[in-house]
């Protein structure tokens, strides 16, 4: 039996119906022509003071060194109006496949974890491939971390607290900083937060195979994002392990992991090998597959049952590691 010929899962019901509603406004497949537009469009994304709205959230942008030779990067900063020092560091890196998004995508779950843990979230703007491809994203999301860290104390920000956070690409971006941190000696994390992460360049899985032709993220859409930040290295031992953190065999020395990801997307079983090899070697990880989720679900249809449960399951393992 050759890999493409496994059925896709079933999509949970209530999902199910949500992706069948959006399937009729978004094409399945993202190709390189189409990222244009989409950064144009953002996604129809809310501005990020309508989605504070009236909560007690401060927003303060700071211009922050990049990497050796590149650009200044941006940091968003967002803390409680009553922030007390000492609290926790959330280290945010956006979505959008390498190639889209902004340091806003996804604020609308990092705004529900500064209330709930008084954390001081920073989201990185980094620069988006195919204009500025590998190495560029994960220095400019290394740099503002270390800029980040060395100021802590200047934010109220408790430097053996800072968690590194991202989805999707986000993820894998928040990986590849682990392993940079670690390798480079600084700076310290507490725990890296991995929401259905995009970590293998090589795209060979039988998920991978599975989600082709729909969904949110299909086999051709990652196709697009990898070849935008790889071109001609991609598939090849020329692959850093900080672009693709799939690639890496010594997963040892990490700071404690949670990875989710849904059983309907391409990223299902390259984020369950990433957390089966940290275990293997003997590090701490934890692992959610979301039954009938496609990627992004809990994004996209957020007041879903399953949504729910994770972003739920996400909150009680930042509980965990912050409060230990």
């Amino acid at each position: 039996m050759t890999i493409n010929t496994h059925p896709s899962p079933p999509f949970d019901v209530e999902l199910g119906a949500v992706l069948a509603a959006m399937s009729e406004m978004l094409p399945s497949t993202l190709t390189p022509e189409m990222i244009g537009p989409m950064r144009s469009s953002g996604f129809g994304a809310i501005p990020i003071d309508e989605l504070i709205g009236d909560r007690e959230i401060r927003h303060e942008e700071r211009i922050v060194p990049g990497p050796a030779g590149a650009p200044d990067i941006v940091l968003s900063l967002f803390s409680r109006t009553d922030h007390v020092a000492g609290g926790p560091g959330i280290y945010h890196t956006h979505g959008g496949g390498m190639v889209v998004g902004d340091r806003f995508t996804g604020a609308d779950e990092f705004l529900a974890w500064v209330l709930e843990f008084d954390a001081v979230v920073a989201s990185v703007e980094y620069r988006l491939a195919p204009e500025n491809p590998d190495p560029a994203p994960v220095d400019d999301c290394y740099a503002g971390l270390v800029w980040f860290a060395d100021h802590a104390d200047e934010f109220g920000v408790d430097p053996g607290r800072i968690v590194i956070a991202g989805a999707s690409a986000g993820g894998g971006l928040a990986a590849g900083v682990a392993l940079k941190a670690r390798d480079l000696g600084t700076p310290a994390l507490a725990a890296q937060l991995l929401i259905y992460p995009m970590l293998d360049d090589r795209n060979e899985t039988v998920s991978s195979h599975q989600v082709d032709g729909f969904g949110i993220w299909d086999r051709g859409s990652n196709d697009t994002g990898w070849d935008a930040l790889l071109g001609a290295r991609r598939r090849t031992d020329a692959v850093s392990i900080y672009a693709a953190p799939a690639r890496a065999t010594d997963l040892t020395s990490l700071p404690p992991v949670f990875i989710d990801v849904a059983s309907a997307e391409v990223f299902r079983d390259e984020d369950v090998a990433y957390a089966v090899k940290i275990w293997e070697q003997g590090g701490v990880a934890e692992l959610h597959v979301w039954p009938g989720g496609f990627h992004g679900f809990d994004a996209m249809a957020p007041q879903a049952a399953l949504s729910i449960q994770a972003r739920a399951a996400r909150v009680a393992w930042l509980h965990r590691v912050l409060e230990a």
